[in-house]
């Protein structure tokens, strides 16, 4: 185990990229192993020093920026330990600090997938599972929970647990009981609130009636307990795909050319249900067996989509300011545009024609600039179209950067019947405040990211002041406070308005149960002062 102490070796552990400032610790320790994990956890909760969990750093919210105590590193917990090769895809086993980047590259050489993509690649494993990470696929294949079949989990009593699927649930009044190796167990009551109804959220802990509770973890910030072992399911990787960054002059055909791919694709995804759904009870007369009972369900095949089925696995939008940013570097970008959609399908030799010209057409029929606009049908093209899609967050940073102003941005998700309205919102307040902003993001789940771009402290002020306007609209539809970046301690103070303080002192309580000390990821999702009440 490295432990580090002096001030230029521990600088780089106590920033992410939220901007936040000021943080500190008294030193970073770097275990190799859950067993080192769980010792330090142990030491922390009899000495009562918080401890502050550090992944890749490319978080947004704070949540590893650590303000005393001692920051505990994965870094060198940086094993693949297994890959295995089923019959409908396959499954892995690695530990907490591998990279993201690096896992997929790994997989895909197996010939697999692992959908997760979250726009940041540099980003560690367990990251991904602390804040149920999601990206432009998720439209179609969900976020990282949907692939988490196990954990292996250092609680901060000095206890390790391995969860895997299906094991343990909540009964149904919401009790959970987890046994522990030395005898004990930990039993708690779920918190009573219900999840927003949005395609995906990462806003304090997930809780559903009955649930699984490995999905207790994923999505808590390090705040229940230090994943050090993920498991994950994988899919067939793709044969084929088509993708594009199709450019339009008119944000009413670009918006009429969005609800029309999405209606599409959902419709694709529905039938595809619809027909497992019909071939389970063929089979389970034939076999005269239950077959959701003996067998689990297969997971998604990811490129079975039926010829001429318009099926996106993302769609991603970008504004008029988006594009001025990225005209600093794409200089073909056509000055006609006012607005452009990134799309991938997937294909196979089967689909791969009437897939195009399902595409052309749909893109006829709503006034692409379609001779300007960029396609691939390969991976050479393609990663050169994800490269345009991933500059975008680079240059925002950049600017962060380069006028030393905390981040303001959104991450909110709100519901199918609400978005267009809150995306009039977002538009008609910005452009009457005079400040700098882009909006862009994963516009079929109803979620984009508005960058609001401040010069000075002054510009900051309002920028926030109009940021908090953005979160009370999206409480008062239904929507979610996070929908993929999680709470940290940027966004804590928010809470309440998407969460009773009845609902923030449930959400507490469980973490007592687990964490008696209060030591773990002090200051992320709720403010220590809820936590200290509860002593």
């Amino acid at each position: 185990m490295l432990i580090k102490t002096q001030p230029d070796e521990i600088q780089s552990f106590l920033v992410d990229a939220s901007y936040m400032r000021d943080g500190y610790a008294d030193r970073v320790v770097l275990p190799e192993s859950g067993e080192q994990v769980a010792e330090i956890l142990a030491a922390a909760t009899r000495d009562r020093t918080p401890v502050t969990v550090s992944g890749a750093g490319t978080g947004t919210v704070g949540g590893r920026v650590a303000f005393g105590g001692v920051v505990l590193a994965t870094d060198k917990l940086n094993q693949i330990r297994s890959l295995v090769k089923e019959e409908n895809g396959g499954r892995a086993v690695a530990e907490a600090g591998v990279i993201l980047a690096d896992f997929q590259k790994f997989v895909d050489s197996e010939g697999l997938l692992y959908p997760p993509d979250p726009t940041e690649r540099g980003c560690f494993l367990g990251g991904t599972v602390s804040t149920n990470a999601s990206g432009s696929r998720t439209f179609k294949y969900g976020p990282t929970r949907k692939y988490v079949e196990r954990l292996r989990i250092a609680l901060a009593t000095g206890d390790l647990i391995d969860l895997r699927r299906g094991d343990l649930r909540a009964d149904s009044k919401g009790r959970i009981e987890i046994p522990l190796g030395s005898g004990r167990k930990i039993e708690a009551l779920l918190p009573s609130y219900r999840m927003p109804q949005v395609r995906k959220t990462a806003s304090g802990y997930y809780v559903v009636p009955e649930m699984d509770l490995v999905d207790l973890f994923i999505g808590s910030e390090g705040t229940l307990g230090v994943i050090v072992d993920i498991e994950v399911k994988l899919l067939p990787k793709p044969e084929g795909f088509l993708a594009g960054i199709v450019f339009f002059s008119s944000n009413e055909s670009l918006l009429k050319f969005v609800t029309e791919a999405r209606d599409l694709s959902l419709a694709t995804q529905q039938s595809d249900q619809r027909v497992a759904g019909r071939l389970v009870p063929l089979l389970e007369k034939a076999l005269e067996i239950s077959v959701r009972d003996t067998f689990p369900p297969p997971p998604a095949v990811a490129d079975e989509a039926a010829p001429g089925s318009i099926n996106a696995r993302a769609l991603e939008y970008f504004d008029n300011q988006s594009l001025g940013f990225l005209r600093q570097l794409y200089d073909t970008i056509p000055k006609a545009a006012v607005g452009a959609i990134f799309f991938e399908q997937e294909t196979n030799v089967t689909t791969e024609d009437s897939l195009m010209r399902e595409w052309e057409a749909l893109l006829e029929r709503h006034n692409a600039l379609t001779d300007d606009s960029w396609f691939a049908t390969n991976e050479h093209d393609q990663a050169k179209l994800r490269e345009f899609r991933h500059q975008l967050p680079v240059l925002m940073n950049e600017w962060f950067a380069r006028y030393q102003q905390r981040k303001v941005s959104t991450d909110m998700a709100v519901p199918d019947k609400e978005f267009s309205g809150m995306l009039r919102f977002y538009e008609t307040t910005l452009h009457t405040s005079g400040l700098k902003y882009t909006i862009f993001g994963h516009i079929s789940d109803n979620h984009v990211d508005v960058n609001i771009l401040p010069r000075n402290d002054d510009e900051g002020t309002k920028a926030r002041e109009i940021y908090l306007q953005f979160l009370k609209r999206a409480a008062a539809v239904g929507g979610t406070l996070s929908a993929e970046h999680g709470i940290g301690k940027l966004k804590r103070d928010y809470l309440n308005l998407f969460y009773s303080d009845e609902h923030l002192r449930e959400m507490a309580a469980l973490k007592r149960a687990f964490d008696p000390a209060g030591i773990l990821g002090r200051g992320n999702i709720f403010s220590e002062t809820v936590l200290d009440a509860l002593r």
